[in-house]
């Protein structure tokens, strides 16, 4: 793949509360704004074919087709095609894989390309979907709560709590130093007044080590689908991404001047609904065969903490020099709106790339049951 990512933005996350920093917007609102921002910063939104957006609660405040709804509020042309996708977690990165695929085949020059999530508007399972609780699949087809399938992958693969505390400590601390490190939040555009991210918190090894495991009583609830399975509960709150608003908007297109960043490979995959959490693992692997590189190549490299159990599993079995890795922290303190993180990962990415003078980075975006995904881009300035 050979496309350009001419710039990518994102919000500050705002705590999914009534007086959280963003719960007074829209959704079509913050796409609004990002889109504004990269008109202010020397692109034009208006000069593209497609907006592309990802949206995992599509009812409600982000219902109504919400990539038609932001195009509306950005003031895109009419010939704009827009497209809403759900894909889980992952979401975000797939809406802009997938609009660097229509750019890379040439039926489009340009996109714009993202994701959003209000959970102040739209909560965590709100649109009640009836595979929640469907008992019609086979116990191990079945909807798992991601929190309970990152203790059961956590009792799995053998990672204890004493890992889940070291990464969720290393994620608060190096979120706290990027808010005083310009060049880490060079993308970030402050809006309503919200200037940085709103949901990391001081804490300290001990205090992590007395916190109790928080999933319990959910996992109860899911007592067929686990199949018999005896858990031994190891996440705590601090070890779960809180929930979010924010969202993430790139420009990308096949050629043109001033481009931030080249697409080298892209990689999607699914994987066993029951371990969730691992396809991102696979999608990384894709991607990197399919970019001739290994993970000693990349300079930065920003994975998703879909709970601590993935990053801690990544820490521990991938090559990998850990301070490039997540450098300005990750989703276990700065939070997860859902459709909107791996459009906000890109953007942290060449952040990042900018502030290390690096040349290759990746990220890689991991969900609940099964999905993931991964981009491997070259810094061109």
């Amino acid at each position: 793949m050979n496309v350009l990512i001419f710039d990518a933005v994102r919000t500050p996350r705002g705590k999914a509360r009534p007086d959280g920093g963003l719960a007074q917007e829209t959704p079509h609102g913050l796409v609004a704004h990002l889109a504004a921002a990269i008109g202010a910063r020397g692109n034009d939104p208006r000069a593209v074919d497609q907006l592309t957006l990802g949206c995992v609660g599509q009812i409600g405040a982000q219902g109504g087709h919400i990539g038609m709804v932001a195009k509306l509020a950005c003031g895109l042309p009419d010939r704009v095609a827009p497209h809403s996708l759900n894909n889980y977690c992952a979401s975000g990165l797939s809406a802009i894989g997938q609009a660097a695929a229509a750019v890379a085949a040439g039926q489009i020059d340009r996109a714009l390309a993202g994701g959003v999530e209000m959970m102040s508007r739209v909560p965590f399972m709100a649109d009640k979907a009836d595979y929640y609780e469907a008992t019609d699949f086979a116990p191990r087809r079945r909807y798992i709560p991601v929190a309970v399938a990152a203790d059961l992958l956590a009792v799995k693969e053998r990672i204890d709590r004493e890992a889940l505390d070291r990464v969720a400590a290393t994620s608060q601390a190096r979120a706290a130093a990027a808010e005083d490190t310009p060049a880490l939040i060079a993308s970030r555009i402050a809006i309503g007044g919200l200037d940085r991210e709103e949901a990391p918190r001081a804490t300290t090894p001990e205090a992590l080590a007395k916190m109790p495991p928080a999933f319990a009583a959910m996992a109860a609830g899911y007592v067929e689908a686990l199949g018999g399975a005896t858990i031994e509960h190891r996440h705590t709150v601090a070890h779960a991404p809180p929930m979010t608003d924010g969202a993430g908007l790139a420009l990308i297109g096949r050629n043109g001047e001033g481009a931030r960043a080249r697409i080298l490979a892209y990689a999607e995959a699914g994987g066993d609904p029951r371990d969730s959490l691992t396809a991102g693992f696979t999608a990384m692997n894709r991607a990197l065969a399919r970019a001739e590189l290994g993970l000693r190549d990349l300079d930065r490299i920003e994975f998703m903490e879909a709970f601590a159990v993935t990053i801690a599993k990544f820490m521990r079995d991938c090559p990998v020099d850990p301070d490039r890795v997540n450098v300005s922290g990750g989703h276990l303190a700065k939070g997860h709106p859902m459709g909107a993180t791996g459009a906000i990962l890109l953007s942290t990415l060449l952040d990042a790339l900018d502030a290390a003078d690096g040349t290759l980075g990746m990220v890689v975006v991991t969900g609940a049951n099964g999905v993931g995904a991964a981009m491997i881009v070259e810094r061109l300035r």
